[in-house]
C-alpha cells in the first residue's frame, strides 16, 4: 500500500512536555510529524499528523548537558561565528529548543522543512489550536 496526498487525514495531538527527557520527547514528536506511527506510512508522501507542544519550558535534561550543550551557527561574514550554551537559549526562547531538537531528527530535505510546518511549541500551558480538538499523547 503507498498512500497518496489526498487520501491522508490530519489529526492533531497534544504534547504535554513538563517532566519529560529532552531527548526522548523530540523521538516521540519527529516520529508523529514524519506519519511513522500510522500503518499507511510512506516514505515519500507526508503522512504525519500536527502536534501541538505545551509547557516547553519545563522539559528535563539528563547530565551535565545545562552547561555543557551548546548551539553553533555562523553569519557567513567575516568573524561571524556565535554560538550560545543551552541555557542561553532556554532563557531567551525555551520553544526554540524542543524545535531544534525536533528539527535534527527530521530528514533534511523539503519535505522534511515542510513537516516542520506542522510542529506549534508553546511556552505555557495554553495554545490557540483548542478549535482542532487535539488529542493528548503522553
Amino acid at each position: 500500500y503507498l498512500a497518496r496526498p489526498a487520501d491522508v487525514k490530519r489529526e492533531w495531538i497534544h504534547v504535554d512536555a513538563s517532566g519529560q527527557v529532552l531527548g526522548r520527547l523530540a523521538v516521540k514528536i519527529a516520529n508523529v510529524l514524519m506519519g511513522k506511527h500510522k500503518p499507511t506510512y510512506t516514505p515519500h508522501v507526508d503522512t504525519g499528523d500536527y502536534v501541538v507542544v505545551t509547557n516547553a519550558d519545563k522539559f528535563k535534561l539528563t547530565g551535565r548537558k545545562l552547561e555543557t550543550m551548546h548551539y553553533d551557527r555562523y553569519t557567513y561574514h567575516y568573524g561571524g561565528f556565535r554560538s550560545n550554551t543551552i541555557q542561553q537559549v532556554l532563557q531567551r526562547h525555551p520553544e526554540r529548543v524542543i524545535e531544534y531538537a525536533v528539527r535534527r531528527m527530521m530528514p533534511k530535505t523539503a519535505m522534511g522543512a515542510r513537516m516542520m510546518k506542522k510542529l506549534k511549541v508553546y511556552k505555557g500551558a495554553e495554545h490557540p489550536h483548542t478549535n482542532h480538538a487535539p488529542k493528548a499523547w503522553s
